[in-house]
């Protein structure tokens, strides 16, 4: 199967949970999170996928949604939130944010990044300290523009800005692990997009991924999910018109 992740924010709305695991023996959190997927697509998950990181202990699960108000947005998350207490005695959720995607290239022509299970994925995020001032889309594209080409190895990539904060992510797809760190330790992205910000403080990140599961494999195991249309609030669940609205199977969707 293939996962996709497109290079406009026309029709999805991404989301991506990062986890650091506290187990040493993660199947049984990549069973839980496999299972999780599952459940989000009666609330309109449209493409799902869990990247685990090959050096380190994050694991990131990403879903892609039909473009939905804020309000419900909210809902949304609230949701997820209470589905994932199944995986907090295995790992800590470190954040979750909603992105827009706004670029991207792929060297076949494709209008989004392609990606099946035991593809390699790296990623690079930057936050800026001043709330204020922005211009990290811009340095973020005018380096994935000036890089791409150059890239031996890389597939695609995307460029992706957060809803709510200055913060902007890069997700590209390889060839093979070995052009991945080739790229990595031959390149000078932290250096150029400071930049581009001038003398503000800059937090750059990155990793490399293994994809572990797409949307469509096969799961064999069962692990219990509370039911995805009760939100717990203060240990009180309801279920609202909103949330039926929710369940409902969203459509395939082009990108």
């Amino acid at each position: 199967m293939v996962c996709f992740v497109p290079f406009n924010n026309r029709n999805l709305d991404m989301s991506f949970f990062i986890f650091r695991s506290t187990v040493v023996l993660v199947d049984n959190l990549l069973d839980a999170l496999k299972h999780f997927s599952l459940c989000t697509e009666t609330l309109g998950c449209v493409y799902s996928s869990i990247f685990q990181s090959i050096h380190g202990n994050m694991i990131i699960w990403y879903g892609a949604w039909m473009k939905r108000t804020n309000e419900n947005k909210e809902l949304l998350s609230a949701a997820l939130l209470s589905m994932l207490t199944n995986v907090s005695s295995m790992a800590i959720l470190v954040d979750y944010r909603y992105f827009d995607a706004y670029a991207g290239e792929s060297r076949d022509g494709s209008p989004a990044a392609k990606f099946s299970t035991g593809d390699i994925i790296s990623m690079n995020a930057a936050l800026l300290s001043d709330q204020e001032t922005n211009n990290l889309p811009y340095a973020c594209l005018a380096l994935f523009k000036s890089y791409f080409v150059k890239m031996e190895g890389v597939l695609s990539g995307v460029c992706m800005k957060s809803q709510d904060a200055p913060r902007v992510a890069c997700l590209y797809v390889w060839k093979s692990l070995q052009s991945c760190y080739s790229w990595i330790l031959n390149s000078d992205c932290r250096q150029k997009m400071q930049s581009y910000v001038n003398d503000l403080s800059l937090d750059v990140k990155y990793d490399i991924f293994r994809v572990v599961y797409v949307n469509g494999d096969t799961v064999l195991k069962f692990p219990p999910f509370p039911n995805h249309g009760m939100i717990d609030n203060g240990g009180a669940s309801t279920k609202s018109k909103e949330m039926e609205e929710l369940q409902q199977k969203a459509p395939h969707i082009n990108v």
